[in-house]
């Protein structure tokens, strides 16, 4: 895959080819993405707390040196966070915030330079569905998601036209992180069953999604947040 991963893993970019930094790429879409990438001439470099020891949530988090521009650059650390508001602590919103926010918030940070020398540079982020849903039992990630929004227009504006910033929305996806929700086989067809294409989503499907944003086909689509939730945002079907 033309990858490299760990605490100081330093990725040189070999003539021309597109380099670029997957955070949270060790399972899920993440992981999906980076072998994407991967198989179509990225250099791609993986970084998670599997790979390399990387948690965002730290003061100072332990990102791998890159050399050169970084062309493409997703940030797919999550959480799902599912309690009623009254259950909820101060701690939990902070934690939803420090990885899905303020863990974004530091990576780019961290990267900006590189993403400005790149001709062309594109980030993803990841938001929810339910964000513009309306979930019951979704406050503290919804909330902290909406923040993604906000800085994904904010920096899609601040940096154009250097650097495009757009954000996915998916809905349910079949990850590891989910893996608590469809445990059993009723759960599965009951949340396939609300969604309007009738299944779960796929690492794939979401993994395609952020591919097609981060690479040259997507050069005039800036500060969007795209839904990749099989029709539950916007569809009532029958």
């Amino acid at each position: 895959m033309g990858a490299a991963s760990g605490r100081n893993a330093r990725a040189k970019r070999p003539g021309m080819q597109r380099q670029a930094l997957i955070v949270g790429a060790s399972t899920g879409i993440g992981h999906q993405l980076a072998q994407l990438l991967g198989e179509r001439g990225y250099a791609v470099t993986s970084a998670s707390r599997s790979q390399g020891g990387l948690d965002v949530t730290e003061e100072q988090p332990a990102f791998p040196e890159i050399d050169g521009p970084i062309h493409a650059l997703a940030f797919c650390p999550g959480t799902i966070l599912l309690k009623p508001f009254a259950q909820l602590k101060d701690a939990d919103f902070r934690h939803d915030l420090e990885v899905n926010f303020l863990g974004a918030v530091k990576t780019l940070r961290h990267y900006q330079r590189h993403l400005m020398a790149a001709d062309g540079a594109s980030v993803v982020l990841f938001s929810t569905v339910a964000v513009q849903a309306g979930m019951a039992f979704h406050a503290s990630v919804a909330s902290a998601k909406g923040a993604v929004e906000g800085l994904t227009r904010s920096l899609a504006a601040e940096w154009a036209p250097k650097v495009r910033v757009n954000a996915l929305a998916p809905s349910l996806t079949d990850t590891p992180l989910a893996a608590r929700l469809v445990k059993t086989e009723a759960q599965r067809e009951g949340i396939a069953k609300r969604h309007s294409l009738g299944r779960i989503g796929t690492p794939l499907d979401v993994a395609e999604a952020a591919a097609f944003l981060l690479g040259t086909q997507s050069n005039w689509i800036t500060g969007q947040v795209l839904p990749v939730d099989g029709g539950m945002a916007n569809l009532r079907t029958p």
